[in-house]
Parts: structure tokens; C-alpha cells; sequence
């Protein structure tokens, strides 16, 4: 909420498994930073007392120079804290941060319960409890207090204050420490945070990412005690690992399956009996709880995160809505995969060319701004309410509201015959196509070999071209035309069957001349087509995602699916394409298309092919809710 005067910034520039680990081709931080962590910082290590009398491991980073006290940067991990024990250096996670180390910072990393080296139960996404009444009630916001009271008392030569940030899953544990906030803790720095599991990583809007499968047991398996290694043990696949597509289609009853890899896995059993969002599922949401917020907060994203986009930008959002205007809170949004402002360049992703320093700009001109302002009064404020990256033209753009008043909401047409346009249909008319669960449309055009984060600007040409999408696009621009905020896909839509998932694509087809880009100079790109935005829909949520319906067979049907915010500019000769399709495997698990109580059980014998369409007509006139830039 912090309101500064509309400008733009012209600073022209460029899966689960990195939630794990730094991202593959990080050409920094480099040996020399790695150096100065080892010989500027003295390393302790810690059993913090909870209220509750657990304890939890936490492993501190002091600066040797003693000349000057240092605010403290607290990370919760379930991760590990360690390296553990005398001279070992946690040099990967102080290096995401290495404009925060050299600028003068104490670090603590600390196991969340039930994790490695501390003690308790673990839970995933605790359920945050607002209405304490004693010790017994602990949750991760008493966790973060105790601990932050435990720090400022004890750590030699603090300032007194405190920030909290992390990235991922540690985002919420982040997220989680703004609310009942300790009065040390000044500044929070949620960062691809996951905010509620069911909308982050494992789910979309009710669909599940059948992807996420071979993530269960890192996040399903209880430790037998306290230990400083991992204890659970990955899937051993008996079909290829290496073609993901070919792996899931020969399973069964997803259930059945979980029950084969992993009988024990206490997470997959919770999904399995909880498929719609019940009060389990609800309670580990912890945007609702995001009130009375004290500390500075400044969420991150990446606009192509494969992970957590959700919590990125509803994080900042839920605390916009629920929070007095005076409150700081602002927006960054990059042109980076799920962690890549720490991680990467932020000069690419895939085929696709933002410019240089992208990473190096958000490091020092905002995240470094933000803590030093709010922990060591160091600098002005002047960082914008949104600072947001404009993909397409590549350029760093600061705006006062997000999403901002300058882009009224309008709306763009599907047309019956393949076009999209401002102007609404007339007359009658849909576009139809016959989807089959046996021959799913794949969410990539190639097998992935160990993940593959690019698959959100991956080339649809290989989706368009299959009879079970529907494709709509508009003519060739004539001038710029940028989309900046939600963007709402308001179909009508009727099925032959009784289910079906409904999943958007929003594309910029680049014209045939179209140059290669400077990190590919032989790579053409004259007609790629690099997916903006997508989401998936499970239908029998439509209405609900706690109460769940099936579909009248032939009945026309309003389904809403939200794609998450842009800001995306299409250039003048580029085309504005709109894919409709029923199927994305294996991201997405297949629906049977006839409903079911729980489609994890649904037997694929069951599975049938249905006949989808999609209407564009002017009674039933299916559109994107879009915001453009008048500017």
C-alpha cells in the first residue's frame, strides 16, 4: 500500500526440483563470493526453546567485524539449515543473498519442526491458529515470534531488529511470520511463497499436477528422530523415467498407484481422501490471516514461475484487501522461473530473451533498498507500490495501484471461426472438438529428462495443430497493444458427458520475420508461439471448490478461469492467440469426463471420450477479462 506518483522505470533489459536445489546455469555467485562468506562470518549453532517446550535447531551467521551492531535475517526452512557442525558453511543459500551478506547482515537459518535437526511433528502448511489461548497452541507464527525473541536477546551484537524472508516453501514461512508479528520484526520478504496448497504446486484450480507425484515423499514422510540427513527415500519408477508423458499414462486409479509407490506417504493419503477444498485444505491457507500487519512487506515473483505464481501475487494482494492503507506493502514481479531472482541472470528463459541484469537490477536496487531502509535506516524510500516487469518489450515498469488504474478491463472475443477481437459476436455459433483421456494433449512437445521449468513459454505451435484444441487468434497488430493484470477467461461451454476440465492459454505468435534473439543467435523464431499465461480448471468446481457438481450433458455452462496477472505487451505484426483444450498431461491428471465422488479413485476403464464446445454467440459470447495499458 505504499502510493507513489505513476511513472514508468525505462530500464530496458534484458519443478519441484528447484525448490531443492540453486537452478542449472547460475553463472553467479561466484568462488569469490563464496570466499568472503567464509572469512567474514563466525557460524553457531543453536536449540531454540519454544513455548510449547520443542526445540528448534538454528544455525547463526555472525559478521568477525565487531565495529558496528547488524540487523538480524531470519530463514525457516524445511529444507535443512545445515550444513551442520564446526567450519561447514551453508555457502549455497548465503550466496541467493549476496548483496544482503556484503552490505552487513547477521544470518539465521533455522529447521522448522519435525525437520532435520529439530524437534516436533512435522505438518505441512501448518494451520495457523488465531486465537491462541496457551502454550499448547503453536503454529509457525508462534514459532517465528519465539524464535525472533530468542535472537534479539541472544545473538551478539544485533541492532535489535529483524527480517524474515525465503524463497518457495520457505516464502511460507515467511508469509506465515507477517501475522501476530514480533515487534523486532521490521521487514518481510515473502518470495515465490506458496500460500495455499491447494492453488500452489500440487493443484490447479482443483486439478491435480499429476507432475508433482514423484514429489510426495520429500513432503510425506515422517523422520523417525532429530537428524541431519535426508530420511526419505525417492520413487522407484517401473515404467520410463525419463518420458514423464509415457510414465503417467500407463497408471492406474492415481490412488491405487500412490498406494503401490508409496503406502506410507502420510501427504498423498490427505490428497486422496480431501479432493475438494474442505476445512483440511482451508485451514493451511494463510492468506485470510495475513491482518494487522506491522512489518514492511515486499512479496517476489517471477511472471514464469511453473510453481507458485498463485502465492506470488495473492500474498501482496490478501494483504492489500485486508490491511489499513498505511501499510507498507509492495509488489515485484520479474521476468524469472520459480526462484530465478536469486538463482539466474533473469536474461532468459527457453527460447525466450528478456535483456541483461535483470536479477542484478532487483538485488540492488530493491531488495538491498528495502531491508537496509527498514533495519538500518540507511537510504530513502522510494520504491514503487509495483515494480513489474513488461515481457514482450523487456522493460521495468513502476506503478502506484496493481493491478494498475491505467489498464481498464475490457474484453476480447472468441470467435467460431477462429478469430479474437474487442468486437462481440453476433448471430450464433461454437467451436467443438472431441477430446479423448487415452490420447491426452501433452503440456510440452518433447519428454522432459528431468524436469523442464521453460515449459511456461514453451512453442505451442505442436498444441495448435491437434484437433483437440480449440485455437483463436486475432489478425496481425498494428500497434502495441499491453495487457497488465488479471486476466479472466468467461467461457460457455457445454459437454457431451458429465465432467470436464477447461484449460486456457494466453499466446503471443511472433510474426514469420521475426528475428533470433541475442543468447540463440541460430534459433529461428518466425512463427513461434510463446505461451503468456495458462490455467487449468477442474469443471465441477466451477460453482464451488468445496461443493463439487457435475455437468448437464448438452447444457450450456458459464465456467470462469482465472490465469493469474500479465504484463505483457504484444509488439505491432504479432497475433494474439487464445487456446481452449480439456487435457494437459501429465502436468494435469486426466478427468474421466463422466463425474465421479473422486476422480483420484476413478478407474481409467471408466475414462470416456466427450465432445466439448465452446460458445461464441451473442447470448453466450465466451471472452477473456484482459487489462490494457492505455499508455
Amino acid at each position: 500500500m505504499h502510493r507513489t506518483g505513476f511513472t514508468q522505470y525505462l530500464f530496458v533489459a534484458g519443478l519441484l526440483s528447484l525448490c531443492l536445489s540453486t537452478a542449472a546455469g547460475a553463472v553467479w555467485p561466484n568462488d569469490e563470493d563464496a570466499a568472503f562468506i567464509r572469512q567474514h562470518f563466525d557460524k553457531s549453532e543453536h536449540r531454540i526453546a519454544m513455548r510449547d517446550g520443542a526445540h528448534l535447531h538454528t544455525v547463526v551467521y555472525t559478521p568477525r567485524d565487531t565495529s558496528q551492531v547488524y540487523p538480524i535475517l531470519l530463514i525457516r526452512t524445511p529444507y535443512s539449515a545445515g550444513p551442520y557442525g564446526p567450519g561447514e558453511y551453508k555457502v549455497k543459500d548465503l550466496n541467493w543473498y549476496i548483496n544482503l551478506v556484503r552490505e552487513g547482515y547477521s544470518f539465521a537459518f533455522q529447521d522448522v519442526r519435525g525437520r532435520y535437526l529439530s524437534e516436533g511433528t512435522w505438518e505441512n502448511m501448518t494451520p495457523h491458529i488465531a486465537d491462541k489461548r496457551d502454550s499448547t497452541d503453536v503454529d509457525e507464527s508462534s514459532d517465528t515470534y519465539d524464535t525472533i525473541d530468542w535472537l534479539v536477546q541472544n545473538v551478539p551484537g544485533n541492532n535489535g531488529r529483524v527480517g524474515l524472508l525465503g524463497i518457495s516453501y520457505r516464502g511460507f514461512y515467511a508469509a506465515a511470520g507477517i501475522a501476530d508479528a514480533h515487534p523486532a520484526l521490521k521487514a518481510v520478504s515473502p518470495q515465490g511463497p506458496m500460500s495455499d496448497i491447494y492453488f500452489d504446486d500440487f493443484h490447479h484450480c482443483g486439478a491435480f499436477s499429476l507432475t508433482y507425484f514423484g514429489g510426495y515423499p520429500t513432503f510425506g514422510t515422517h523422520r523417525p528422530a532429530p537428524t541431519d540427513k535426508a530420511w526419505w527415500t525417492g520413487i522407484k519408477w517401473d515404467a520410463p523415467a525419463w518420458d514423464p508423458y509415457e510414465r503417467y499414462i500407463r497408471f492406474g486409479a492415481v490412488a491405487d498407484e500412490g498406494q503401490r509407490y508409496m503406502p506410507d506417504n502420510f501427504l498423498w493419503q490427505q490428497t486422496v481422501e480431501h479432493p475438494d477444498y474442505d476445512e483440511f485444505w482451508q485451514a493451511r491457507n494463510i492468506l485470510p490471516h495475513l491482518r494487522d500487519v506491522t512489518p514492511a512487506v515486499m512479496t517476489v515473483g517471477g511472471l514464469f514461475d511453473a510453481e507458485d505464481l498463485y502465492g506470488g501475487f495473492n500474498v501482496y494482494k490478501a494483504i492489500e484487501r485486508q490491511n489499513p492503507p498505511e501499510t507498507t506493502n509492495i509488489l515485484v514481479q520479474g521476468p524469472w522461473f520459480h526462484g530465478g531472482w536469486s538463482r539466474d541472470e533473469g536474461r532468459s528463459l527457453g527460447h525466450v530473451y528478456f535483456g541483461e541484469g535483470n536479477s542484478t537490477f532487483y538485488q540492488e536496487e530493491l531488495e538491498v533498498p528495502f531491508f537496509n531502509y527498514h533495519l538500518k535506516d540507511e537510504g530513502t524510500w522510494d520504491l514503487a507500490e509495483a515494480t513489474i516487469f513488461n515481457t514482450g518489450v523487456n522493460q521495468w515498469r513502476r506503478f502506484d495501484t496493481w493491478p494498475p488504474a491505467a489498464a481498464p478491463t475490457k474484453r476480447l472475443y472468441l470467435d467460431r471461426d477462429g478469430g479474437l477481437s474487442f468486437a462481440a459476436p453476433g448471430g450464433a455459433g461454437f467451436a467443438e472438438y472431441l477430446s479423448d483421456p487415452s490420447r491426452p494433449v501433452p503440456f510440452v512437445a518433447t519428454s522432459l529428462r528431468g524436469g523442464n521449468r521453460s515449459y511456461v513459454v514453451e512453442d505451442q505451435r505442436f498444441a495448435s495443430r491437434r484437433p483437440d484444441v480449440a485455437v483463436f487468434q486475432t489478425d496481425p497488430l498494428d500497434e502495441p497493444l499491453a495487457l497488465a493484470g488479471p486476466v479472466v477467461a468467461r467461457l460457455y461451454v457445454s459437454t457431451s458427458q458429465t465432467d470436464a476440465d477447461w484449460i486456457v492459454k494466453l499466446i503471443d505468435v511472433y510474426p514469420d520475420d521475426h528475428p533470433s534473439f541475442p543468447h540463440e543467435p541460430d534459433e529461428r523464431l518466425g512463427g513461434y508461439q510463446q505461451m503468456v499465461r495458462f490455467e487449468a480448471m477442474r469443471g465441477r468446481y466451477r460453482n464451488s471448490y468445496s461443493e463439487p457438481e457435475p455437468f448437464e450433458p448438452h447444457q450450456v455452462t458459464e465456467v470462469a478461469v482465472t490465469l493469474q496477472d500479465v504484463c505483457h505487451t504484444f509488439q505491432p505484426g504479432h497475433r494474439v492467440m487464445v487456446h481452449v483444450q480439456s487435457t494437459l498431461f501429465p502436468l494435469v491428471d486426466r478427468n474421466p469426463q463422466v463425474y465421479v465422488d473422486n476422480i483420484y479413485k476413478a478407474d481409467p476403464a471408466t475414462f470416456v471420450k466427450a465432445v466439448h464446445r465452446v460458445f461464441c454467440s451473442r447470448a453466450h459470447a465466451s471472452h477473456l477479462e484482459v487489462g490494457v495499458l492505455d499508455d
